[in-house]
């Protein structure tokens, strides 16, 4: 996976790739914890929410998204689940980082690929929102490990998303997620998603926090 990359499509064909193997990765993770009622906190456009909803183990779940077009993609890619008689599934149109009482009270949360779209001033609104206020039991969080970058052939400070607001190295993630953990009543632990490399890492890094009350 780190070998130079065709300059036309080998970039597109490993990020498709660690993509599938992160969505499936976290919907392990997820099922798991025994949970049935999940929120997915920036669902996108959807990918996360129909694997949840293909296995009867998940009851009630939730997708929240701010963007109203990739909201759009999901209410499509979920159509059968949205007709069913009585939906599993519910969409909301909002942000993560504004209260909102629906939102509280679940199992298990996902944050995946989202939380380095947010600006670093927002960051503290989020967790006064996430985990002050919605308060999950677990919370399973991916973002890019930017120590990894190097090894797409990205230059350096070159994000891999243009909307992306930073990208994180092992070091600096571990210690945000740390001090969100102990102001808010959570364990954390660490670990990664896709091929890992001495030095560098695993392209994906992850923050599993447990609620401790």
């Amino acid at each position: 996976m780190h070998n130079t990359r065709d300059p036309d499509n080998g970039m597109m064909t490993q990020m498709t790739s660690l993509h599938e193997e992160r969505l499936d990765f976290v919907y392990r993770k997820l099922r798991a914890t025994g949970a049935r009622r999940v929120l997915d906190l920036g669902c996108g456009s959807g990918s996360l929410l129909y694997r949840l909803l293909a296995d009867e183990q998940f009851e009630d779940v939730i997708g929240l998204e701010d963007s109203g077009l990739s909201l759009q993609q999901a209410r499509s890619i979920l159509a059968p689940y949205l007709a069913e008689e009585l939906p599993r599934i519910r969409l909301i149109r909002g942000s993560y980082a504004e209260s909102n009482p629906a939102l509280a009270g679940f199992e298990a949360a996902a944050m995946v690929e989202t939380i380095e779209h947010v600006r670093p001033e927002q960051l503290s609104q989020v967790e006064r929102a996430v985990f002050g206020e919605y308060r999950p039991g677990c919370l399973f969080m991916t973002t890019p490990n930017r120590e990894y970058n190097p090894l797409f052939d990205l230059a350096p400070g070159e994000f891999r998303e243009e909307d992306h607001k930073f990208e994180w190295d092992r070091i600096k993630f571990q210690r945000w997620a740390r001090g969100v953990a102990d102001r808010n009543g959570y364990d954390v632990r660490f670990g990664g998603i896709g091929e890992y490399v001495p030095d560098a890492g695993h392209p994906t890094q992850t923050a599993f926090f447990t609620r401790t009350d």
